[in-house]
């Protein structure tokens, strides 16, 4: 008698399960457009699938939704903002890792999804050591690599053990596959409060002694609790109020045009945010078709 109503789709692409309560919308696959390969580099990091380790971390802050959608692609707060992890890491490890990428781009995936790729010293289970993880880590990733590489290749094998992404599908899912992998949706609750969701996404098949690695990097980073999300909270709500108070110097908006005259923006320029805010542009004034 109570049961919810049937959504107009429902469809899933390499395990990602999605629904849409739009009859007309279009599907799945078209929707996604190029944030399919994101999805692909994720799934194939596993021999027999993902799975959600743990349950759902739920927590929220005083900001407007769009502000995460920022940050969450937003490849140059890191370093100052998370100052503290980056002097945690040298404090008890001694040294970060290297970093066997130096590749930096903003990439527009379509459909206001965009992603940033990047090179960085963190330990990756898939699967670039670090020091602190000795022998036996080094050991066990060199193994993850060459069960990755039998898989696709080694050209494809390389993009996703080496190389961080961080990517917004449009308008509020995001999938960070960094030190490890987040999943997070976050929904307005009022004009200036948004709630988050997250779940940590891990292969089915890994090693005890690599989970362990893997959800250690997801609680000390990425975790409510973690290095980086309570200082991405405070960073936000201060634009928040920022924001709140801008019209008493007649601003009213925000400069992302870092660079928009690049023909190959990276992971340091302001492309992936345009093409969200494309996207919201585009849907605002009723261009959807």
């Amino acid at each position: 008698m109570y049961s919810l109503p049937e959504p107009a789709h429902f469809a899933s692409y390499r395990g990602f399960c999605f629904m849409n309560l739009d009859p007309n919308a279009v599907g799945l696959e078209e929707y996604l457009a190029g944030a399919k390969i994101i999805l692909d580099f994720i799934s194939d990091q596993t021999d027999v699938g993902m799975e959600i380790v743990g349950g759902c971390q739920e927590y929220g802050f005083g900001a407007n939704w769009k502000l995460l959608c920022e940050n969450s692609i937003d490849g140059y707060h890191g370093q100052p903002t998370h100052a503290s992890y980056f002097d945690y890491l040298l404090s008890t490890h001694g040294s970060f890792g290297d970093a066997k990428s130096q590749l930096s781009r903003a990439i527009d995936l379509g459909n206001g999804h965009a992603t940033i790729e990047y090179g960085a010293p963190w330990g990756r289970p898939v699967a670039q050591a670090v020091p602190s993880w000795g022998e036996d880590g080094k050991r066990d990733t060199e193994e993850v690599f060459a069960r990755l590489e039998r898989r696709v290749g080694r050209d494809v094998a390389e993009r996703i053990a080496y190389n961080n992404r961080n990517t917004l599908i449009f308008p509020n899912l995001v999938i960070n596959d960094i030190m490890a992998i987040t999943i997070r949706t976050f929904y307005p609750v009022a004009p200036g409060r948004l709630k988050v969701n997250a779940w940590a996404l891990a292969p089915m098949e890994e090693s005890p002694a690599m989970r362990e690695r893997r959800l250690f990097n997801f609680l000390e980073f990425l975790g409510p609790g973690g290095f980086a999300t309570p200082d991405d909270a405070e960073a936000l709500e201060a634009c928040q109020r920022g924001y709140e108070n801008s019209d008493i110097d007649g601003i009213g908006w925000n400069d992302i045009s870092k660079g928009a005259l690049s023909d190959r923006p990276t992971s340091q320029d302001e492309e992936q945010m345009r093409c969200f805010w494309r996207e919201w542009s585009r849907r605002m004034e009723g261009e959807v078709g």
